[in-house]
């Protein structure tokens, strides 16, 4: 082979091997958790080849857990609670909230041979609830507004009892717990079957309906842009197609995410309570961030201020070119 055709077939080769890292670097590293409303956000690496990109999605416990995988750059963009985003840049996580995926999900249940009907019935009872969740920052300002008082600790008016999401029902069943604020599918779970009542969805405190918050690296907004449109657009479409076709969304997360662990009633009630979305605002995470330090969620030292860290072009850009409103 003469001189010319090795330079040729090198060439070629590091052609080869640059559009190969190119699409390599199309990679979008996506921290996800198991609920039925996080389900349009787990769709996207269903679709993700043809919005031109590739999502690994890694599946995490609960969204304290998402922050610490950015913490440790392990991730790009993850989907957490509104309180696990606030209380990770509180700490110093480089993120930015960018969109706001699904709102509510989050119910009061009794036991049902209690027939607990308000707050206030919780007086001298057991209330199951997951440490650092959302659910915890709802019921302790729904016991702050019925003039109760809290602790893990026996000696106030509720005795709060910290469990994993997956272990209250156990709990609420087993009557080892009186009520539980937990999440969806798990609450009308336990309505469906028979072992838990309604007693509220969480929604007249000054937050209002929680919403569910996607955030993104600061290094992956600002360095990596056009990839994050790409993505943000991958995730409209997503959601779009959820919002608008609700069969495709509950094949979805009954087979796919929940491994036909749940019944169609489970799957209409949980997203009757937390309904998919896209939209998030400065002033929502401003309010819950004023709530978390009024009730202790989060112990932050120096709340950070929403207007800093809510972005909302990327979204506002996707939404447009996809037609959405």
């Amino acid at each position: 082979m003469n001189l010319n055709a090795i330079g040729k077939t090198l060439s070629i080769a590091a052609l080869l091997a640059a559009v190969g890292a190119a699409q390599a670097q199309e990679v979008v590293r996506l921290g996800n958790l198991k609920f039925a409303h996080y389900g349009a956000v787990s769709y996207i690496k269903e679709i993700a080849p043809k919005c031109g990109i590739k999502v690994e999605e890694r599946v995490f416990a609960k969204g304290l857990d998402v922050m610490q995988g950015i913490i440790a750059g392990e991730l790009d963009v993850g989907t957490t609670a509104s309180e696990a985003a606030i209380s990770g840049r509180a700490s110093g996580a480089p993120i930015f909230v960018v969109a706001g995926f699904a709102k509510g999900g989050a119910r009061l249940v009794g036991r049902a041979d209690l027939k607990l009907k308000s707050v206030k019935d919780l007086k001298g009872k057991k209330v199951g609830v997951t440490r650092g969740g959302i659910q915890e920052v709802l019921l302790l300002a729904e016991l702050q507004q019925a003039g109760l008082s809290a602790s893990d600790q026996p000696g106030k008016d509720v005795q709060l009892i910290y469990l994993a999401y997956a272990d209250l029902n156990q709990a609420l069943l087993g009557k080892n717990i009186d009520a539980m604020m937990n999440s969806e599918p798990q609450s009308s779970q336990s309505i469906n079957k028979g072992y838990g009542n309604e007693i509220l969805k969480p929604y007249d405190t000054p937050i209002g309906e929680p919403i569910r918050t996607m955030v993104m690296t600061e290094k992956f907004y600002k360095e990596k842009r056009p990839l994050a449109e790409k993505f943000m657009r991958c995730f409209v479409e997503a959601t779009k197609t959820f919002i608008e076709q609700p069969a495709v969304a509950e094949k979805y997360v009954r087979e796919t995410v929940f491994k036909g662990q749940i019944s169609k009633d489970d799957f209409d009630d949980a997203i009757g309570n937390s309904p998919y979305s896209y939209d998030i605002t400065p002033e929502h995470i401003q309010i819950t961030t004023d709530v978390m330090f009024k009730t202790g969620v989060g112990r932050m030292s120096k709340p950070p201020a929403a207007r800093e860290w809510v972005k909302t072009d990327l979204l506002d850009a996707a939404k447009k070119s996809l037609g959405v409103k």
